[in-house]
């Protein structure tokens, strides 16, 4: 879908199901409509209803009654195209299976895999369920893809805080039109409480630990394994590893690193900024560090900065964050510990946890492998842009670096209000 760009929904009747918080599945279908498509839509609560008021069906059903409905609508709209916001939702789970049983084309976005300026569009689906190829074999003989240096993006966390904050006030609000629906998350105004915490923990992180990245890049440099955690409820936690939760991660990474990692190392363990509001693991990690004899090899941080981290790293470990891939595009050895599309022998450490700590610097990423994967990925699954900011440059409704024809590869590229497409080289 990436690679064909827009040209190829031209007559086809696409189904939208649920989308990221804020406005992005409305412009998107505002994008679908230009190629020549035909756009439906469906609601599962007040905040989908909110950024998708018209011409939208409204399920107000069980989920024990959704896989009929939705297989009754397909037939009834006589659907060509399913494009939903992550696959591991209950909802989406259930009508992808479906969607594949009718033989439909299925377009599962997704936050990028190469962050930040991109955002994921995959054929059926997404990361641990993604269709891209493992085998190092394939990318060392596939030719590599001409990509152009995407459009920065600017700051978009005030823009996702702005619109997640609408979403959940007016989800709550509504509710009662929608009783039967059960999100991944509380839906009442209620949850606007931890984007605040967020913001207060900001700040104060950003101050005590004033220091720590100066003191990571000297004397430590190249002396620390670093690891990112993941928010608390990601489904890559929860359906593409094996561990019931982040702080099961913590606690099998601490206690591996005790038992094997050389004295001269540390950890350095990275809270994830989107669980900022939600999670704090600063007492869990000082208790296992005090049973574990951790103390002064063991250090939880907040908001340093992430590239610069992964230069001076000696090791990244992961679950399966997309973290891992911009460690390897740094150069710094990689240890999945879920699965991952990057998990791929010449590119992350083929061996257990208990030998990365004494083997990472013999588990550097090929080069070639990575640089032909890295290309592979964005041309197939990656698209310029974000779903909370648009690129002011980009005239498509989403403001999403789009390809919209094969044959002359042209792409929109200039301002919103002067629509008009110029080829993609230039």
């Amino acid at each position: 879908m990436v690679i064909s760009g827009l040209s190829i929904f031209k007559g086809k009747r696409v189904l939208l199901l649920q989308g990221p918080v804020g406005p992005f599945f409305r412009r998107l279908s505002q994008d679908l409509a230009q190629s020549g498509a035909q756009v439906f839509k469906i609601n599962f609560n007040g905040g989908d209803w909110l950024f998708y008021p018209d011409n939208a069906f409204n399920y107000r059903g069980s989920p024990e009654d959704w896989p009929a409905y939705f297989e009754a609508l397909l037939e009834q709209l006589h659907v060509d195209v399913v494009m939903l916001f992550g696959d591991c939702r209950p909802i989406h789970r259930a009508a992808h299976e479906i969607a594949c049983r009718h033989g439909l084309e299925i377009g599962v976005f997704e936050e990028g895999y190469i962050r930040p300026h991109y955002i994921t569009l995959e054929r059926f689906g997404v990361n641990g369920n993604s269709s891209v190829p493992q085998s190092p074999i394939f990318y060392l003989n596939t030719p590599r893809y001409p990509i152009d240096p995407p459009l920065p993006l600017g700051n978009t966390f005030w823009y996702a805080t702005y619109w997640a904050m609408l979403y959940y006030f007016v989800a709550g609000l509504l509710k009662p039109f929608f009783p039967h629906y059960r999100h991944h998350r509380p839906l009442t105004w209620l949850e606007g409480l931890p984007w605040l915490r967020s913001l207060w923990r900001k700040g104060y992180y950003t101050f005590k630990e004033r220091g720590m990245l100066a003191s990571l890049t000297s004397r430590f440099s190249g002396r620390f394994f670093l690891v990112p955690l993941q928010v608390y409820n990601d489904a890559q936690i929860i359906k593409h590893s094996d561990f019931d939760t982040v702080t099961h991660f913590i606690d099998e990474v601490m206690t591996s690193f005790s038992q094997h990692a050389p004295r001269n190392k540390i950890l350095v363990v990275k809270h994830h900024p989107m669980d900022r509001g939600y999670r704090d693991y600063s007492g869990f990690i000082s208790q296992r560090a005090g049973q574990l004899g951790l103390q002064g090899r063991c250090f939880y941080i907040h908001d340093q900065h992430l590239p610069t981290l992964l230069k001076h790293a000696c090791g990244v470990v992961v679950v399966n964050s997309t973290v891992g891939l911009s460690a390897l595009m740094h150069g710094t050895p990689v240890k999945v510990c879920g699965k991952a599309l990057y998990d791929i022998k010449g590119l992350a450490f083929d061996h257990s946890l208990n030998k990365f700590w004494r083997e990472a610097q013999l588990a550097k990423p090929n080069s070639r492998l990575l640089r032909n994967f890295h290309d592979y990925l964005v041309a197939h699954s990656q698209l310029n842009g974000n779903f909370y900011k648009r690129l002011p440059v980009v005239a498509s409704a989403t403001g999403l670096r789009w390809t919209l024809n094969t044959d002359t590869g042209a792409v929109y590229v200039d301002r919103p209000d002067q629509r008009k497409s110029v080829a993609a080289s230039e």
